[in-house]
Parts: structure tokens; C-alpha cells; sequence
């Protein structure tokens, strides 16, 4: 990871106050990987189970890095080198420092699914009203989030950060951290459970966020009954599809497939068929209003947005639609996703690409069992699974199905040419190491 720093005089004054130790130059970058580390760069030399940063630190004195922050120095190099007892944890104190420089709305967003989707989605609300920071791409753990907060500036009028976690504990630093004034647990459900072990540590490891908002806002999914069970130490704000909210909201169907979202008697026509995107919307409005934007503004926006890339992206080659929903994969958004595809009309057939779903410990292939059950339920035309553990989904697929498991994406992708045609609707799903954009892209673009 690496990002510009814009305001390097400033940022030398907070790494000072924080390490006790000043910059002999200013730093134009920080960079946390050696191979992106540039001129005037800081080094963050991080130590993880398979590499140490400290073994590369040759090399970004080589590539004109100025100074580095370390746990042990080498005194061979012609580099500042700034020792502390955890490069790691310093680098996120210095951002909590940065942080504390801002007297803003800063809006955290975790949850199992959706993170990202509805932290764009917010974006592209709230920048009818304010000067919006956020994260981008995955800066949104450990060592993203505090990346993240030094591209905050006095020109932000509101924050709104992503917070990822693999273990338990994650939330609640990351919350030391940015200091959030306004919290988002969008949904829990049992992703990554190979770090957590079960869905309760999941839930109290989210719910760190609620925890942290003593004197913030905590916006619930009622929906949710993991969420909604939450203790919550300020204020609270609900919403879902129930009555007893202070946004309830209401889904129903167009003719033509369509969702249109009613939230406080207010109607969006979202022009999408994605559940989890409507839904996401749900929160979306709840945000919005309770930070002074006017529904005119939250209507138009929603129904102008456009989804990241990978994710439930809409796309169309020679006549046959193709789902991206390639970004990652966990139980829940698959289902989701299948959901979605159900949700087309038309003649032609429905076809189901399915890569692994990563880091579910013993749950692996009890869930990859359900994703199959879910194909069979919906009835799809085509099943074409690839990896280790969707040999699961295969095997309990209904005989009507014409299915087939590949070991190699070559194979797959030479079975897909050969197979697809005018009108059929195609979902590519998978998590985010099965790399399922390049099979989209083996079969309609290489």
C-alpha cells in the first residue's frame, strides 16, 4: 500500500509529537510495500507470518525512500530509521493524531456484506451536501485505515471510512483509531469464519462500533437480528422493513423487473433489480436525512448511482448479459446474488459461474452445500463451479441442472465460448483470490 501526502509540513509535526523523534526531511509518500515505496518516501517496515518488511529496507533506501519507520534498525544504510517497540501500531496512533485535528462528521461502515457498495453509494449521496473523504479500495484495514485518514484536509466537510475485519479486535482498534462520530454495522453473517471461529465473535467483534459511539449515533438494521441486538451506547437511529423504525421502509416489484424502494413514504425508484442494493439504499436514506440532505437530492442519486466494479456490475456481450459480481464471496452475498439473477426476465438461460468462497473454516462445505441447494431451489438452466471447495455445491446440484466442476479456468472458459448465446443471463461470482474477472475476461474479451 502507498499513498501521497499533500501536506508533509503537518504531517512531520504529528510524527514528531507521536515518536518523539523529528523527519530530517520532509516525506512526499508512505509507503507500507516495498515495491511501491518511491522517491521521498516513508517506509512503514511491517512484520507479518510470511515476510518482514525490515529485510527490504536495502531496497527502498536503493529506490529514495528518506526515512523508515522500524522495530530494529540497520545500521549498514544511509536511511533515517525511526525505531519503535511496532511500526504497525505507531503509524496508527500518528493517524489517530491526524484524525483528532478534524472537528467533522466521520462516518464508520462495517458488516459482513455491502461494506464497500453502500460506502459508495453514501459517497455519491452525501457529495450533494459535502466535501466528502473516504476510503478507497481495500484501505480499510489495519494498515489501509490509517493510510486513509493522513489524505484527510481542512477542505473535507465529512468522513466516511470502511472498516474491514479478520479477527476479533479488528473493529475496536480501528475505532481507537478514527474516532467515528456516526456507525453503520450493515448486516452480520458468518464471512471469514476461519478467523472468528463462531457468528457471536463476529457479532461482538462488529459491534465494537455501536460501543464506540458514546456520544455518537449508532444507524440499526432492524432487519437484522444480529445488528439489531447490539446494545447501543448513544444515540440510535433504525431502519429496515418494518413499521417500528424511524425509517421503515417497503420493496416491491415493476413490471419490467425493477426494485422500487419506499423509505418514510418516500418513493426511489432505484431502476435496479439487486436486492442487496436496495436494501443498502435503505441505510443510505436513513444517513442522508439524519445529515441534513433532502430527499429530492437522496432520490436522484440513488437511481443515477453506478456499483464499483465487481460488484453486481451489470454488463452486456453480444446479446448476453453478464452479472460481475467477482469483488469476493461469502454465503450470504451469494445468495444474494442468486437472488439477483433469479430477479431477470426474459427467455433466455440462466447460468450460474462459481468460484471458491475463502476462509470459512469448517463451515466451508456445509456452505458451499447451500449455495448448490439455492441453484437447485431457483431452478437454474447451468451450474459451472471451479476450485476446491465448490466440488461441494456441485455434488448436491439437482440432476435437472446441467452442471459441470473444472480444475482449471482454461478449461472453464474454453466450455463457456463454446456453451453461451444471444439471450442468456450469466453471473460470475467467487471470492476475491479465485480472481473470476479473468474468466469474464477469457471469455468475452481475450
Amino acid at each position: 500500500m502507498r499513498i501521497d501526502i499533500k501536506q508533509p509540513e503537518r504531517f512531520a509535526t504529528v510524527f514528531e509529537s507521536v515518536t518523539g523523534t523529528g523527519l530530517h526531511q520532509l516525506i512526499s509518500g508512505i509507503a507500507t510495500d516495498s515495491r511501491e515505496c518511491k522517491d521521498g518516501d516513508l517506509y512503514i517496515a511491517l512484520s507479518g507470518d510470511r515476510t518482514d518488511g525490515h529485510g527490504f529496507l536495502t531496497a527502498v533506501t536503493k529506490q529514495g525512500a528518506t526515512a523508515a519507520l522500524v522495530s530494529k534498525k540497520n545500521i549498514e544504510l544511509n536511511l533515517q530509521q525511526i525505531e519503535v517497540e511496532n511500526p504497525q501500531l505507531t503509524i496508527g496512533k500518528i493517524a489517530g493524531e491526524w484524525r483528532r485535528q478534524f472537528e467533522i462528521p466521520v462516518i464508520a461502515i462495517t458488516g459482513s456484506n455491502g461494506k464497500t457498495s453502500t460506502k459508495e453509494l453514501l459517497v455519491h449521496v452525501l457529495s450533494t451536501k459535502y466535501n466528502v473523504h473516504a476510503t478507497e479500495g481495500n484501505f480499510n484495514t489495519s494498515i489501509g485505515l490509517p493510510l486513509t485518514l493522513f489524505q484527510l484536509n481542512d477542505t473535507h466537510t465529512i468522513s466516511i471510512l470502511e472498516m474491514g475485519a479478520n479477527q476479533a479486535g479488528d473493529i475496536e482498534y480501528l475505532c481507537s483509531i478514527a474516532q467515528p462520530t456516526h456507525g453503520l454495522i450493515t448486516n452480520i453473517s458468518p464471512a471469514h469464519l476461519s478467523g472468528f471461529g463462531t457468528i457471536d465473535v463476529i457479532t461482538e467483534t462488529k459491534g465494537a462500533l455501536f460501543n464506540s459511539l458514546k456520544d455518537g449515533i449508532a444507524f440499526v438494521n432492524m432487519a437484522d437480528e444480529k445488528v439489531a441486538s447490539i446494545p447501543i451506547t448513544g444515540k440510535k437511529v433504525m431502519f429496515g422493513l418494518t413499521s417500528n423504525c424511524d425509517f421503515p421502509a417497503d420493496i416491491h416489484h415493476e413490471n419490467n423487473g425493477s426494485l422500487t424502494l419506499t423509505v418514510d413514504t418516500h418513493e426511489i425508484p432505484t431502476g435496479s433489480r439487486n436486492l442487496s442494493f436496495v436494501k443498502n439504499s435503505i441505510a443510505v436514506s436513513a444517513i442522508a436525512v439524519s445529515l441534513g440532505v433532502d430527499w429530492e437530492n437522496i432520490i436522484i442519486q440513488i437511481s443515477s448511482f453506478s456499483p464499483p466494479e465487481g460488484r453486481c456490475q451489470v454488463k452486456k456481450f453480444d446479446e448476453i448479459t453478464v452479472i460481475d459480481d467477482t469483488y469476493n464471496a461469502n454465503l450470504s452475498s451469494c445468495l444474494a446474488a442468486l437472488d439477483y439473477l433469479n430477479a431477470f426476465t426474459g427467455n433466455g438461460r440462466r447460468i450460474f459461474v462459481f468460484g471458491d468462497m475463502f476462509e470459512l473454516g469448517d463451515e466451508s462445505a456445509e456452505q458451499h452445500m447451500e449455495v448448490g441447494h439455492k441453484c437447485t431451489e431457483i431452478e437454474l438452466d447451468h451450474v459451472f463451479t471451479i476450485g476446491n471447495d465448490t466440488k461441494y455445491t456441485d455434488s448436491v446440484l439437482n440432476s435437472n441442472i446441467n452442471s459441470a466442476h473444472f480444475e482449471t479456468s482454461a478449461e472453464l472458459i474454453t466450455k463457456l465460448k463454446n456453451l453461451l448465446h444471444a439471450g442468456d443471463k450469466v453471473l460470475f461470482k467467487g471470492s476475491r483470490g479465485m480472481a473470476m474477472e479473468k474468466i469474464i475476461e477469457g471469455v468475452f474479451i481475450n
